[in-house]
């Protein structure tokens, strides 16, 4: 089942500390609130001050900062009030600038952690906006070899024993790139992005029976290994016996397979002795490339028979 892991401003605050040079200055009790959503809403997280979308953390940049200061007294506690009301949950002022009296009180007072940082604001707001898309992404753990084979990441899935791991072995060895073997981390890090990694514990690592765990990276160099992939491809290996049983030879459509919500092209490939399936792997996934340049060999073919049929006619 796809994963989420709830964030707080607590761990947004440490993980980005360094990085952006966050000061915490008021609502120090508010570290423990969440910031809801996932990837795909990211962009409406945190964003420039306003009321539109009181919920999101909110940004003072010099605009903003200005346009309080020119509201009187009253409209100025009629604006912070609504804010309040929205509940965000941290507030950010940008550039190094100073922060008003009032807002520390308020955030004092509501527990809402408020942050200070030199950068600009529209580069607080790209990088959280970055940061969070990954952080609040659905989830899902697969098994399979994850390759880069001409720069489309390309899951390989199948039974066990039937030779995925060699198969990632002789891939290498035509200079594609591994991801991870076994286990791969899948996360949906936008509308349509599926992004693959492999585990810090199983990085750079392939078991190939009869060989046991060999270190990719040492043996091969670090051209042979990449960290992260986007998923396009599913192959999937199968006995001769299944294919004749659950496939088509010739499906009139591209098959598919959902993986966290997205419906991935997936080619299935039977297993037998004399088959060179590195060379029908690296097939597939070209002719993955021109069906993603909108070039669709099977549709082809059959508009050339209809023309044939209808010549004959």
């Amino acid at each position: 089942m796809p994963l989420t892991t709830p964030l707080s401003i607590q761990q947004l605050y440490d993980e980005n500390r360094e990085a952006m040079q966050l000061g915490w200055f008021a609502g120090f009790p508010g570290g423990e609130r969440q910031i809801s959503g996932d990837a795909a809403s990211a962009a409406d997280m945190v964003g420039h001050l306003n009321l539109i979308h009181p919920g999101r953390i909110q940004v003072f940049g010099h605009q903003e900062t200005d346009y309080y200061r020119r509201l009187s007294p009253a409209a100025r506690e009629h604006q912070t009030t609504e804010l309040v009301a929205g509940e965000p949950p941290a507030f950010i002022i940008a550039q190094g600038l100073e922060t008003p009296e009032y807002i520390l009180t308020m955030c004092d007072e509501k527990n809402i952690p408020l942050f200070s940082t030199p950068l600009p604001a529209a580069q607080v707001i790209d990088y959280l906006r970055v940061y969070l898309s990954k952080k609040l992404a659905e989830r899902v753990t697969m098994h399979g070899v994850f390759m880069d084979v001409l720069g489309v990441g390309v899951l390989i899935t199948g039974e066990s024993g039937l030779g995925k791991s060699e198969l990632g072995l002789e891939l290498i060895s035509r200079n594609h790139g591994l991801v991870a073997d076994d286990v791969v981390e899948f996360a949906r890090i936008a509308p349509h992005m599926i992004e693959g990694r492999c585990p810090a514990l199983l990085q750079n690592l392939l078991e190939v029976r009869g060989l046991g765990l060999l270190d990719i990276k040492t043996i091969f160099g670090e051209t042979a290994v990449r960290r992260k992939m986007r998923l396009k491809l599913i192959v999937h290996l199968v006995r001769r016996s299944t294919l004749e049983e659950n496939y088509e030879r010739l499906p009139l459509h591209s098959q598919t397979q959902e993986v966290l919500g997205l419906q991935i092209r997936q080619v299935v490939i039977p297993v037998e002795a004399g088959r060179n399936l590195a060379v029908l792997l690296e097939a597939a996934v070209r002719n993955t490339i021109l069906q993603l340049r909108g070039i669709d060999t099977l549709k082809d073919f059959m508009e050339r028979q209809q023309r044939a049929m209808l010549s004959d006619d």
